[in-house]
């Protein structure tokens, strides 16, 4: 597992997301090399799903949206405002994050502590947006996201602008969406959350965030032109996992 704070996004900076980190360069044994990228709103299961392929093609594999929810956690433990900009990009380019690239394990960590098992929960969830949306914040971490996979033989990243911003040659670019209600349990299912009253209120930030995310002027939330789209509400998780790796190899062998 490759792991270790991001690099600065400039020569001033002492510290940084990723600082250090070394590139992915895993090796596939399941027929496929490329890229595979997986966008879409949350909430959709991008994050187990997008493992699990990595997992079945022997690939690399890096959840970009956890790096802004480690973003998220840096900030809100700087007690910036969410409206201040500034105070934003300078709590995450003074912040050291950790983020796992092996698709067995998942680690996190802000500062040297695990934050893992925080990024999901509710305040980060509301937060993660305003953070993500600050342009600056946006070029530190998409800038560190193409050094990480650069080298990479085979990798599977996931996140929101991956296919139209990151990596827009990808050998393959997946939108995985779901209804939101869909998405809701099984954010609720994850959460171990049971009472329909929460999971109305998880469905409802669901939309808030999509609406945010799909209008904001820095890569805003949408599928790449040549994306394919694969709708995941009706689908049990290894109907969605068996179809991304068939249209991966496909793309390998043609």
């Amino acid at each position: 597992m490759s792991e270790g704070p991001l690099p600065p996004h400039d020569s001033q900076a002492r510290r940084g997301p990723l600082d250090g980190a070394e590139p992915l360069s895993g090796a596939s044994g399941a027929g496929f090399s490329g890229q595979v990228t997986l966008d879409g709103p949350s909430g959709t299961g991008k994050s187990s799903v997008a493992r699990a392929v990595a997992l079945e093609l022997r690939a690399s594999y890096l959840d970009t949206g956890a790096m802004y929810r480690a973003a998220t956690v840096a900030v809100l433990d700087a007690g910036v405002d969410l409206d201040d900009a500034d105070g934003i990009t300078r709590a995450v380019t003074q912040a050291a994050i950790g983020i796992g690239t092996d698709a067995a394990t998942e680690q996190v960590t802000v500062d040297g502590v695990d934050v893992t098992e925080r990024i999901r929960s509710t305040e980060v969830t509301r937060a993660v947006s305003p953070v993500s949306a600050v342009p600056a914040v946006r070029r530190l971490l998409v800038d560190a996201q193409r050094s990480l996979v650069a080298d990479a033989t085979a990798v599977v990243v996931e996140g929101r602008d991956i296919g139209t911003v990151v990596l827009p040659d990808a050998t393959l670019k997946v939108y995985l969406t779901a209804a939101p209600e869909a998405r809701a349990e099984r954010r609720a299912a994850q959460l171990g959350v049971t009472d329909p009253a929460r999971i109305a209120a998880i469905a409802e930030d669901l939309r808030r965030r999509d609406a945010y995310d799909s209008t904001r002027e820095d890569s805003p939330l949408r599928p790449a032109t040549d994306a394919v789209t694969v709708d995941s509400t009706h689908w049990e998780r290894h109907q969605t996992i068996a179809r991304i790796v068939e249209l991966a190899r496909e793309r390998a062998e043609a």
